[in-house]
């Protein structure tokens, strides 16, 4: 249909193994989605899920144990050193906590002068200096105080600012958020956030959104995935994610978000009580990997696991529940 956005990103199949004396942690097995064009696309899971292991591969800090990654067509199995200089420009990645990924010895203009260097964005010392002023503009920074600021003598949000400015030195079009509000008090989430909305809709960028807050999908997210020991359970819109979820510990993650208001309350689903841990990924159950906690399990689930199924059109669940 005409008018309809482009998959500007494709995950297939995607495995991410890492080989230790305990055994192979599979952080990332089998994963598939894609990511449209303008949208921010949700990945929500707990520590250890291994959302953060996507967005490693596709940055390409990792190179895929299996499987492929797409970014407008073009391959990126690839670790970040072997990829053509203009996809590196065109995905950039914003971490979690920013005062261990700003050089505290570097200033906040030669912070973002280097990727204006490594890509190539402007040729000249005095091109490079007003484009490191329109950057620090542009996520609220006022040029004549922060040029030539230390991370040190900025608070998590400014230097969170800094970093957000950085991955926008060279033009990109698809921005990966690794958690980036979690090491920041409330208020100041609040405020990167609608940083985050307003840049997006000014620069028509992509964004993949990685979370363990479900809280943050409802208003942010366009579509919303969950993964649970590195497989994705369910991929939904955000509005039918929140209204109407299918698989079990989507609800269990639904009904234990904190709310304020009963009205809020009645939004939620009925209470879930999770059994038991959450296994080892170097010893994984058989079936469903969810089975020992599920609270709706039935006798096939400890003994295959379920492929993904369109339950309803656009609403993908992981869950024998919902088999055919």
């Amino acid at each position: 249909m005409i008018g309809l956005p482009k998959d500007i990103v494709t995950v297939s199949e995607l495995k991410k193994y890492f080989f230790t004396r305990q055994g192979t942690v599979r952080a990332v097995d089998t994963v598939s989605f894609s990511v449209k064009e303008g949208e921010t696309f949700g990945l929500v899971g707990e520590s250890g899920s291994g959302k953060t292991t996507v967005a490693h591969t596709l940055v390409g800090i990792y190179k895929p144990t299996a499987g492929n990654v797409f970014y407008k067509n073009q391959n990126m199995s690839v670790v970040a050193q072997k990829r053509p200089m203009t996809l590196k420009q065109d995905i950039r990645i914003v971490f979690q906590d920013p005062g261990s990924s700003l050089n505290p010895r570097w200033s906040i203009k030669q912070a973002l002068s280097v990727p204006l260097k490594v890509h190539r964005v402007q040729s000249s010392n005095n091109d490079r200096l007003e484009r490191t002023k329109e950057l620090l503009r542009m996520v609220e920074l006022p040029p004549e105080e922060y040029l030539y600021k230390y991370p040190q003598a900025m608070g998590g949000g400014e230097k969170q600012m800094v970093a957000i400015a950085r991955a926008l030195a060279s033009d990109p079009s698809f921005v990966i958020l690794d958690e980036p509000t979690s090491a920041l008090d409330v208020s100041v989430q609040a405020k990167i956030i609608s940083l985050l909305i307003r840049l997006q809709k000014k620069l028509k960028l992509t964004y993949l959104f990685i979370t363990h807050d479900l809280s943050l999908m409802r208003n942010t997210a366009d579509r919303v995935a969950i993964m649970y020991l590195g497989k994705i359970s369910e991929v939904a819109s955000a509005t039918e994610f929140f209204q109407k979820p299918l698989h079990p510990y989507t609800k269990m993650l639904l009904s234990s978000i904190p709310v304020v208001t009963e009205e809020e309350e009645v939004l939620k689903p009925k209470k879930v009580i999770s059994k038991g841990e959450i296994p080892s990924p170097v010893n994984l159950p058989t079936g469903c990997s969810f089975h020992l906690r599920c609270p709706e399990k039935i006798d096939i689930c400890p003994k295959i696991d379920p492929p993904m199924a369109e339950a309803e059109e656009g609403h993908l669940v992981r869950c024998h529940l919902f088999q055919s």
